[in-house]
């Protein structure tokens, strides 16, 4: 995953000190993920794709591979991936556990999500501080939201809350 990072930085004529700003992350540590001297955690990854421009799917995973992505209060497992010439597509299947909530910094630009909740409760928070929109989530709940603003899932429930998420992102 650094080598992949490293190379979009590199594409967009970024400095690494650009980027770890952009994304919140300490300069070491950027380095120390591009370098393939440290794993990084989920908060990290959604971090650094926003200021890339690219959907999360690029930084962890070649095309064609399942990969798992997990943390201590969501795991989301990708089930599809469509990359066309003009937007990526990518399909997850979303488990927040009960009584956590996971949040998520801004995708890149012109980025949408769809979430059709199967089971569980919880809330899905999304939009700018102080003009947050607040969506209650139950069975049966489709919620479209754009992503490119910081959004959160949390699950209310005493079982997790389980959904698919559909992520577009404009290339």
């Amino acid at each position: 995953m650094g080598a992949r990072i490293r190379a979009l930085r590199e594409e967009r004529g970024m400095s690494l000190s650009a980027l770890a700003a952009a994304a919140g992350i300490g300069k070491a540590t950027l380095s120390e993920l591009e370098g393939g001297r440290r794993n990084p955690t989920l908060d990290t990854v959604y971090a650094v794709a926003g200021p890339l421009g690219v959907p999360l799917v690029a930084l962890v995973a070649e095309a064609g591979d399942s990969d798992a992505l997990s943390d201590d209060a969501l795991t989301a497992v990708r089930l599809h991936l469509l990359t066309e010439p003009d937007r990526t597509t990518e399909v997850y299947l979303v488990r927040v556990r009960p009584g956590a909530e996971r949040s998520s910094p801004a995708h890149a630009a012109g980025a949408v999500e769809q979430l059709v909740v199967l089971s569980g409760e919880g809330r899905l928070t999304y939009g700018a501080a102080g003009e947050e929109q607040v969506v209650d989530l139950v069975p049966g709940t489709h919620v479209h939201w754009p992503a490119d603003r910081p959004h959160s899932y949390a699950c209310t429930s005493s079982v997790e809350l389980s959904a698919v998420d559909v992520i577009v992102t404009p290339i």
